[in-house]
């Protein structure tokens, strides 16, 4: 982390098909080695199929999923007198989406279905329905930052 200044926020392009930035930002967390066209593949072939089992429009899904899975807290390490406490903080909300995106990708991964559209699209679901690996993981998160409610007086 650089003490100098901070890291200027990088401008993306809308995605071809919704004209949105999440999805850009989401396309891009999934995206390995550079391979965009595989991605975007991918991600609108999951949220076709996520759609079509849901009865509901594609962008609401995808939104609503990654809402679900936002976190409102987290602990951050605070050193106080040669002790290193867990304090519970507010989670920025660029920070929570970034948290969402790379949770419900890390979640598909390690599905066991076969494509990675079927372990998308079916993740996808499951935090729309506020279940699924990304869903408990933020649920850790709170649990967690409810833990370590005794030391929120050590905020900075």
């Amino acid at each position: 982390m650089s003490r100098r200044r901070c890291a200027e926020k990088r401008q993306v392009n809308p995605d071809p098909k919704f004209k949105d930035l999440v999805i850009t930002k989401f396309m891009n967390t999934l995206m390995l080695d550079g391979k965009k066209s595989i991605v975007e593949h991918i991600f609108y072939g999951a949220l076709d199929k996520a759609a079509e089992k849901s009865a509901r429009p594609a962008l609401e899904i995808f939104h609503e999923a990654l809402n679900n899975v936002k976190p409102l807290l987290e602990v951050r390490s605070r050193r106080v007198g040669g002790a290193t406490y867990q304090v519970p903080m507010d989670v920025r909300p660029q920070r929570s989406q970034a948290l969402a995106i790379r949770w419900i990708v890390g979640a598909a991964r390690k599905r066991s279905e076969k494509t990675m559209t079927d372990r998308l699209s079916a993740e996808i679901l499951d935090a729309l329905n506020n279940r699924g690996a990304s869903v408990k993981k933020r649920e850790d998160t709170h649990k967690m930052a409810d833990a370590n409610r005794a030391f929120a007086h050590y905020r900075f």
